[in-house]
Order: C-alpha cells, then structure tokens, then sequence
C-alpha cells in the first residue's frame, strides 16, 4: 500500500490511525480556532495524529438560506492561521477546478466531494496541487469503480491519494454502510478513510435540510477500525445543536475522548493480528 505522507503524519498500513476531526463549516476565525486547540489538546492526551478539517464554503446544502461558510479568500486565511500557529495538518473541500488551485497551496490535503468524485476537471485540478487528494466515494457508486477516480490522480502525476468510504444510498433520505468496501478499495494500492459522521445522515430527511442518527457515529467508526481502515473521518462541535452544518451529524466534543481511546485500542489489535 502506498504511503501518504503530510508534514508530521504518515497514512497507511503499519502508522497510527489518523484522523481528520473539525467542524463542519467555518463558523468563525474564533470558533474554528478554539475548536481546533480543544482537538488538538484531545489528541495529544491520547498520542494520536489530528488531521483538522473544516469547511470554507458548504456548496451543498439543501436549501438556498441554509450557512454555507465564510468563502474561500477568508476560510483559507483562517484555515492557514491554524495551520502555522497550531502546527496542525488541514483538509477542506473543493467545488471548482479553481477552488482546487487555490486550497491546494494552502490546505495538506484536499477533499473531492462525494457529489463531485466523476468530476474529471476538478479531480485533475485537485492532482496538480501540491497537496494530497481525498476522493469521498460517491453515495451512488460501488466501491470497484472508484478505480477511474484514483487513475484520474494518477495520471496528472500525483500518488499522494486517499479513498473515503461515505455510506452508500439505500431509498429516499437514508444511506447505508458496506464494511467490504474498505478492503475492496485498498486492494488498489492507497488508503482508505472511513467517513463516520456523513454515513449516519439521512440526506434531506428534514425538508430543508439533512437529518441523520449521530448516536450510531461509534458504531460504524469501531466496525470501520476493525475492517481495516486506515483513517478516520469524525466531524465535531462543541455545541452540536447549534452547529451551522450537519447539526443532527456532528459528534459533541465531550464524546471525543472516550470514543479516541476505544479506537486506539482497536486499531492496535487489527494491525497486529493474522487474520
């Protein structure tokens, strides 16, 4: 399996498991950066590499009225003061080919939505930065075809790639987790992240906006360790019912902790075992 490598932490078979940990959106320069000492004090308690996430511009929200974030000239400005002054790796999302030139100068790593995993421009966009590229699986794919995505990057010169497992649709406003896809995706050589905050949401299951069952959020986090993911993706908040985005998805920062410690536990077995 090929090795991504950011500044302090390396993804992959046989290293700590990583995990990318924030707030949905960027509320705020004051809230982003608080949130992003809360984490990082969490993860240092427990050893554990913290991959900050947070979102400059939610794209796709539901409805027109729902906060989308501060945009990118600001949210990158913020993103690139934790980065520096907290000395922490940074992903966020991307929407354009131009977003993507951008963010890849700033951010460790950049997320090709799961809506937008076919968009060959953006992908080939993404590829050409700098920084590593995360390719959510679309709700709609099956785990083999993301193969097209990841020689996508390839083909613009880049090995640096991550695959992220998200929940896959299952009728209206639900979504469903396939456990074989985490071994079905790493048989093509790259790691693989689990997304366990996206993968318990109902899509639109509110009207004007997405439901979804954050108490099942440890559940699919321990199956998705013991499948053999290599990372984690958890998103977080310190007040989740008035998070800005993904209210009904964001974990509270008080579970943190415990669920980090049952996690590492767990990792520390499957990569030592035989089986």
């Amino acid at each position: 399996m090929h090795e991504v490598k950011l500044k302090n932490i390396t993804i992959g078979q046989g290293h700590p498991l990583a995990i990318m940990c924030g707030p949905c959106v960027i509320e705020s320069e004051e809230h982003a950066y608080d949130c992003a000492l809360q984490l990082k004090k969490m993860f240092a308690e427990l050893d554990l590499p913290l991959i900050f996430k947070a979102s400059y511009d939610k794209a796709n929200r539901s409805a027109y009225e729902s906060f989308r974030g501060p945009g990118i000239t600001e949210g990158l400005r913020i993103l690139e003061r934790i980065q520096k002054e907290l000395n922490l790796s940074i992903i966020t999302d991307v929407h354009s080919p131009e977003e993507a030139e951008e963010a890849g100068q700033v951010c460790d790593i950049i997320q090709i939505p799961a809506f937008l995993c076919r968009q060959t421009d953006l992908i080939f966009a993404a590829a050409r930065t700098p920084a590593a590229v995360n390719i959510k699986k679309g709700q709609f794919m099956a785990p083999w075809d993301m193969c097209n995505a990841i020689d996508k990057v390839l083909s613009q010169g880049n090995k640096r790639i991550i695959v992220t497992e998200r929940g896959t649709s299952f009728g209206y406003n639900n979504l469903t987790s396939d456990m074989r896809a985490i071994p079905i995706m790493q048989a093509f050589g790259y790691p693989v992240c689990f997304d366990a905050t996206h993968s318990v949401q109902l899509p639109g299951g509110l009207g004007k906006s997405s439901g979804g069952q954050r108490e099942f959020i440890p559940l699919l986090a321990k199956a998705a360790v013991a499948s053999g993911a290599n990372c984690l993706f958890i998103e977080a908040h310190p007040d989740p019912t008035n998070a800005k985005s993904d209210a009904s998805t964001v974990m509270d920062f008080k579970d943190i902790p415990p669920l980090l410690k049952t996690l590492k536990r767990l990792y520390e077995v499957i990569q030592t075992s035989n089986l």
